[in-house]
């Protein structure tokens, strides 16, 4: 019976040395879900407004064309994914890999039709034990993110567009809405065929010719467009782990407090024992 109350109380110990680092992984998540927040909603007007100027050209030049606004026929497709690269944070990358997996294997009858540009070592390990043809990689971003931290794989993604090897490029990730919901998203980035449908003509003239500012703007905007979904994932991912860590101290809580009835019930039962082996001996006597 001793051994018995020694192995509870050093479980319950166990158990409340998990709940401290649980409950301080949910206080860090909480205060970078902040800032991740802040970071997400501050990008918002520069995009808004690059593709308001990019609508407006496309819009108010007759003529005007450019590959990132045309559909072509589609040979080969690009899927750029998001993920994190460490664990902790509940469904999140289940969600958005098992999204994808089923996006793919609804369009496309084989590897050769098309690429994938992964972001995260969740999705790049997810995709590498499959076989699936990864042919850029991100990994070990901050849970701060920059644009030049990105800017390689996104440019990589949209050049390999403008160069004729994919046809239509998709974004796929997790949309935040707060930290208990995380919505994944598969999107298509290019061709970007409806920017024109709310924009308005502005009546700028553009030097040297609006075809240049275009074919100059638009890459720009598709870049930008993966950094906003960048910041997107990350306040999803923050917000996921806030969530995931605060359930585990919960849970750990209700063990500690399982388990101490437990004991209590024991060593009560191992009290009574003994309190009825001395009345016994004394009998006896």
């Amino acid at each position: 019976m001793a051994r018995g109350l020694r192995d509870i109380k050093r479980q319950i110990k166990s158990i409340q040395n998990t709940k401290q680092i649980t409950k301080a992984m949910e206080m860090v998540a909480a205060a970078k879900l902040r800032k991740a927040q802040e970071k997400a909603t501050s990008a918002l007007p520069y995009s808004e407004k690059l593709k308001e100027v990019v609508g407006s050209i496309a819009a108010g030049t007759e003529g005007i064309s450019h590959p990132m606004l045309e559909k072509r026929p589609v040979k080969k497709t690009g899927y750029l994914v998001i993920t994190s690269d460490r664990g902790l944070c509940g469904a999140s990358n289940t969600n958005i890999l098992r999204k994808v997996s089923t996006f793919i294997e609804e369009r496309h009858q084989s590897k050769e039709e098309y690429s994938i540009f992964v972001i995260g070592r969740k999705g790049r390990d997810y995709f590498r034990r499959r076989d699936l043809p990864v042919v850029e990689e991100l990994t070990e971003l901050s849970d701060s993110p920059t644009y030049a931290d990105i800017k390689s794989i996104a440019n990589a993604a949209v050049r390999q567009y403008e160069l004729g090897q994919i046809d239509e490029l998709f974004i796929c990730y997790n949309r935040f809405v707060n930290a208990l919901t995380q919505d994944p998203e598969v999107d298509q980035l290019l061709p970007m065929e409806n920017i024109t449908e709310e924009a308005t003509v502005s009546g700028h003239e553009y030097e040297p010719s609006p075809e240049a500012v275009l074919a100059n703007l638009l890459p720009k905007y598709a870049e930008t467009l993966i950094f906003s979904a960048m910041l997107n994932a990350k306040a999803s991912e923050l917000g996921a782990k806030m969530t995931a860590m605060g359930a585990a101290t919960n849970n750990a809580t209700n063990l500690i407090a399982e388990l101490t009835l437990t004991y209590n019930r024991a060593r009560q039962a191992a009290i009574t024992q003994e309190i009825s082996e001395i009345v016994a001996g004394a009998d006896a006597q």
